[in-house]
């Protein structure tokens, strides 16, 4: 936790010596580590890193946790037997011959934006999202650490497009099932390269939590006691512990820019509407909730600076009442990522963030006895947008039940191959080295090239 304590040992402007070295210890992660120490650590990759800077581009990654029903979503099956086929019907979309589940209207409607990838294989039937956030087995460089996910992996690659925005940020909310809010791993990278979480004591340090607030009764007063600080420090230099590090450590906590781009309220109200806010909360048990808003802030983020945002939207393990799950989470779901997509595209970003929405795994053709639908690794789906990507399109097909991919199998690596692209980095060619001096690649597929 940052600690302020006015009213001690004070400069003329009235902060401490030791409160403005505790500045630099704004945490990242569980790792204690320091974002001073972050931002050395940075510097110190960069240093000998003669890769080529990208301009600003971003991916959206929403992971659908629980493994959403391909079969009631994208690929809808009308002529399986109705133990198979389920409650739903599929409807037109603006795209022709496209059809897809009754219950996303809205992504009907703007169906030319969106890329249905049908047939995604190679889950290995794990409730997690490192597969959704790596892209690589969980197993792949264990011994190393393991791989990193693509935030971690953007980070140590582009760093930061703004000194006071993490480029990697984790949205997902702590869940009981833990797996299930994991924003993406670090793997052999290290705790520097963690997600920034506002929802856990990153954000406490971020809003500058204070005991005594008659002491400083707004956050203007605040940045202003920072600014004498930093002239003071200028002029007569006598802070010797405050590197450029720390320094860069100020420009996060005095920059009003992370904390606003985290503040809905700041949006209009017509703009809160179409997204929603995904309540009431419905079938979460151990899951996420369905926060809708969490796809505004993500759009803030990207636009404040952030590379790569991941949340936990929903709990979709639907062993039973599969149909009032999707009609629910669906419903909702529908709402927000029409809005997103929109937004982006309003505000000139959509070709250069992709937007891409999936789950672990799918879920079996057959329906259980509880109305429900079990885990099924055979086969999946992902919904994407932006990213300057050919849209308006299917890519795969599955067997007459969904429970096979029948031409055009997508592995994992295939679409993070396709997210790197869109970040600017040739997913052949890019290398990451790891612990032992060896370049890692940072997937194992190709770029789809119906997308890119």
């Amino acid at each position: 936790m940052l600690n302020l304590p006015f009213g001690r040992v004070r400069f003329c402007d009235g902060i401490s010596r030791r409160s403005m070295l505790q500045v630099g210890a704004l945490s990242f992660g569980a790792m204690g580590l320091t974002l001073a120490d972050v931002l050395r650590a940075e510097a110190a990759a960069k240093k000998n890193d003669d890769l080529p800077r990208t301009r600003h581009k971003a991916v959206i990654n929403i992971f659908l946790g629980g493994g959403p029903p391909h079969q009631d979503m994208w690929d809808l099956k009308p002529d399986a037997p109705a133990e198979i086929r389920g409650e739903f019907k599929p409807i037109a979309t603006k795209v022709p011959g496209i059809q897809i589940g009754e219950t996303f209207t809205r992504i009907a409607k703007a169906a030319d934006k969106f890329a249905f990838i049908r047939s995604v294989v190679g889950a290995r039937g794990g409730h997690d999202a490192f597969q959704c956030t790596t892209g690589w087995p969980q197993q792949s460089l264990a011994p190393l650490g393991g791989r990193p996910s693509i935030g971690s992996a953007v980070w140590k690659l582009q760093g930061n497009v703004d000194p006071s925005v993490p480029p990697f940020i984790g949205m997902a909310e702590k869940t009981q099932h833990g797996p299930w809010s994991d924003s993406g791993q670090t793997g052999f990278l290290g705790s520097t390269f963690a997600a920034f979480k506002p929802s856990g004591p990153d954000m406490q340090n971020m809003t500058l939590s204070v005991a005594n607030k008659d002491h400083l009764p707004d956050r203007k007063k605040l940045l202003a006691g920072f600014d004498d600080l930093k002239r003071e420090m200028d002029h007569v230099g006598n802070v010797r512990a405050a590197d450029a590090a720390t320094e860069r450590a100020f420009d996060v906590l005095t920059s009003s820019k992370l904390v606003d781009a985290l503040d809905v309220t700041k949006e209009s109200q017509k703009v809160r509407e179409r997204y929603g806010d995904g309540k009431p909360y419905k079938f979460q048990y151990d899951g996420a909730p369905t926060v809708n808003e969490h796809l505004l802030i993500a759009r803030r983020l990207v636009e404040a600076g952030a590379r790569v945002v991941t949340l936990s939207y929903g709990r979709w393990d639907s062993h039973g009442k599969n149909f009032d799950l999707v009609r629910d989470h669906g419903a909702k779901l529908d709402q927000c990522l029409t809005a997103l997509v929109e937004d982006l595209e309003l505000r000139g970003m959509l070709d250069d963030t992709t937007v891409i929405a999936w789950g672990e795994f799918g879920r079996t053709p057959q329906i259980n006895k509880d109305a429900g639908r079990d885990h099924w690794p055979q086969v999946s789906c992902a919904i994407l947008a932006g990213g300057g990507m050919k849209t308006g399109q299917v890519i795969g097909s599955t067997d007459k039940n969904g429970g096979l991919a029948k031409d055009r199998p997508v592995g994992f690596g295939d679409i993070f191959a396709t997210l790197y692209h869109n970040l600017g980095l040739n997913p052949e060619t890019t290398t990451i080295t790891d612990p032992t001096g060896r370049p890692q690649h940072l997937t194992e597929g190709k770029a789809l090239p119906e997308l890119v």
